[in-house]
């Protein structure tokens, strides 16, 4: 979850509430005092003060040249902490939210050829704003659409209208995994300057990732909103690092990730989108019993290996190649 001050959010009017799919609903908000909105790119999100005082990520589905408005889809999470059942059931037209300004850690790569975006379920949210930034610019895109059936599939109608109609794939597979869609002639053999963007449910992005090994590390992209990281065991608790090529000692605080803790102490290490989807910060394993929450190693490979910006220890210490 994420905080925000509510001094530094925008106070948003909702000037529109319609239900798009099943447990789906689309929230239309709007400056209070009428004003421009901060501008954004396809694949940002705000952070929302929802009614029962959790902060909530949500990506911006409409067109970013639209200024005077933010458009979210908000789905019921039966399991969840009530903040989006707090949104649904609780905030009705002419009512008014908190939001942040955008915030865009997927975004377009601009040195793209082409682009692939597939979704799954809600996941369909920050690839929305995406495809219509590509059909603006008139670039080369296809969006691979995966839901259970039409019902609950989320911004169905544009998604089928005719000027798309060889731009994107819909699928359902109406929760029967034998009609599930095979996606290996779109990911088998990547074609130079494609990038591949991915959202929606673990099972869903971990084969994806598995399938795109072979691809250039940069060129693929996840999103999801720190909501899929596998269950925790050490409470995100403290816990020290050894680096073996110096001997030296780090401790890593509680919510502080290893990658953080080696900058602190001026320790240069690679990066790039440490969500650990990249694969950049990739560090061999010594010793120590690691906490893996990273959609890039394999099992054969995580006694040997970690990823530091996301993964943590469930031993006291952790030996790292460093």
């Amino acid at each position: 979850m994420e905080t925000t001050a509510e001094g530094s959010m925008i106070p948003m009017r909702v000037v529109g509430k319609t239900c798009i799919a099943r447990d789906v609903f689309l929230f239309e908000l709007a400056h209070r005092d009428g004003a421009h909105l901060p501008a954004f790119s396809g694949g940002a999100h705000v952070t929302v003060l929802t009614p029962n005082g959790l902060t909530r990520r949500y990506s911006l589905c409409n067109d970013p040249a639209h200024m005077d408005r933010y458009l979210l889809a908000v789905k019921r999470e039966h399991q969840g902490q009530g903040g989006s059942a707090s949104m649904i059931d609780q905030v009705q037209c002419g009512d008014e939210l908190l939001t942040s300004a955008p915030r865009n850690d997927f975004s377009l790569d601009p040195q793209a050829a082409s682009h692939l975006l597939i979704a799954g379920g809600i996941g369909i949210t920050p690839l929305v704003s995406m495809l219509r930034e590509l059909q603006a610019r008139g670039a080369d895109f296809k969006l691979i659409y995966l839901t259970r059936d039409p019902e609950c599939t989320a911004f169905l109608e544009e998604l089928q209208a005719p000027e798309l109609a060889d731009r994107v794939v819909l699928h359902h597979d109406h929760g029967d995994l034998s009609r599930a869609l095979d996606l290996s002639p779109w990911l088998a053999n990547p074609r130079e300057g494609l990038h591949l963007y991915c959202c929606g449910p673990r099972g869903l992005m971990q084969s994806v990732h598995e399938r795109t090994r072979h691809w250039p590390s940069a060129t693929v992209h996840f999103e999801d909103f720190g909501g899929t990281v596998p269950p925790q065991t050490t409470q995100d608790g403290p816990f020290t690092v050894k680096l073996a090529r110096s001997g030296r000692i780090v401790a890593v605080p509680a919510g502080i990730s290893i990658l953080e803790a080696l900058r602190r102490e001026n320790i240069p290490v690679p990066s790039s989108c440490e969500s650990g989807t990249c694969g950049t910060c990739r560090t061999g394993l010594l010793a120590g019993v690691a906490e893996h929450r990273d959609y890039v190693l394999g099992e054969d490979e995580q006694a040997s290996e970690i990823m530091i910006c996301v993964s943590r220890a469930v031993s006291p210490q952790l030996e790292l190649d460093l």
